[in-house]
């Protein structure tokens, strides 16, 4: 390999040995919502990558969709994260807590007092999520009320400020997949009439006061952004993405961001209904016009496709998912030239114990 995949870059305040990012991926290995030992030991195997965004961290109950995944919200998740994030810094890694709130992409049994799932506007999505009783239809939401919003803007704040009170070298906001910063995004989901809805520059507010409050609370330098503008994910869609990630790529660029995260193509799925774009008329190549940042990629990169895009100068750094999960030691391999280990068992890609974990031998095992 040449020494561009293996270069040293900052991004931001955020100084990376490589430019191998690991992705962040839902593993649901945190039963009580807790980051428990297993995930402590999971994320420090993982520390070769230059850089590591967590799983998706939910920033309050409300925000909770899932079965067994964590939050930092709690005094109890900020110290589990802590023993986390002392891992990876001991093994001599980075890494940074993805801020999630899944909006409608919920169910009641998550929510206090068994109380709708919220989101821009009361529209469900023909999906479905896992409970405790299995692959379920998501709740039917309600629409955040108008004066509801500064307080889902606060979670997310308080959610930064917990998540470098845990150690964490910075954060990065979940504004892709169809969640609920996304939810504000679409007008397929989106039908509100105040300031939140109907203009893009409407849809696009409350991105921007989520990331102006967590700019604010642990700097620009240390806050990173993830969007998804070639792809729908949760029945999540938008009649014409165009306009709208150009204009929210460009309000992005005014924050100097430490990065923006960009996935570009998504593995498609009949579970979370992700697919490309049905509107595609425009590339990462506009995107690149109006962000004068450091881009992160994401999208079924390997090392030699990573290797390119960097010396082309498209990038600061390259993300990787699926991959880091058989293959602790991916960044060694990829500068090893050495083979990789395939996926395993599909069925212990999401939730169950330490086997399909954690279990994964390096290369020198």
């Amino acid at each position: 390999m040449s020494a561009t995949l293996f270069s040293p870059v900052s991004l931001g305040a955020i100084e990376l040995k490589n430019r191998v990012v690991m992705a962040p991926m839902t593993r649901a290995r945190s039963p009580e919502n807790i980051p428990t030992p297993s995930n402590a030991t999971y994320y420090a195997q993982r520390a070769g990558a230059g850089l590591i965004l967590t799983e998706a961290t939910q920033v309050s109950r409300q925000g909770t969709g899932t079965i067994a995944t964590p939050g930092i919200y709690t005094e109890a998740q900020i110290a589990g994260w802590r023993r986390v994030t002392d891992a990876v810094h001991a093994a001599g890694g980075r890494i940074v807590c993805q801020l999630w709130h899944s909006g409608r992409v919920s169910h009641t049994c998550f929510q206090e007092n068994g109380q709708p799932p919220v989101s821009s506007s009361a529209v469900r999505g023909d999906i479905r999520t896992f409970t405790p009783d299995g692959f379920t239809p998501t709740s039917e939401p309600r629409a955040l009320e108008l004066e509801e919003i500064p307080g889902v803007v606060e979670q997310f704040r308080q959610g930064a400020l917990n998540a470098i009170a845990a150690g964490f070298d910075g954060v990065e906001l979940h504004a892709a997949n169809g969640y609920l910063i996304d939810q504000f995004l679409r007008d397929g989901v989106n039908q509100r009439t105040d300031a939140y809805g109907g203009s893009v520059e409407n849809r696009c507010r409350f991105l921007l006061e989520v990331t102006d409050a967590v700019v604010d609370a642990v700097g620009a330098e240390r806050t990173g952004v993830r969007l998804a503008p070639f792809s729908s994910v949760w029945d999540c869609h938008d009649s014409n993405p165009r306009p709208l990630f150009l204009h929210a790529v460009a309000e992005l660029d005014r924050r100097k961001l430490a990065f923006l995260e960009i996935v570009e193509q998504i593995n498609e799925s009949d579970v979370s209904k992700s697919q490309a774009a049905a509107v595609a008329d425009f590339s990462i190549d506009d995107l690149r016009a109006v962000y004068h940042g450091d881009l992160v990629l994401n999208g079924g990169y390997d090392a030699e496709r990573a290797e390119a895009v960097l010396a082309a100068g498209g990038a600061a750094a390259i993300s990787i998912g699926r991959p880091f999960i058989c293959n602790p030691d991916l960044a060694e391999r990829y500068a090893a030239g050495a083979e990789l280990t395939p996926m395993g068992d599909p069925s212990v890609i999401y939730g169950g114990g330490d086997a399909g974990y954690i279990d994964f031998p390096t290369m020198t095992q």
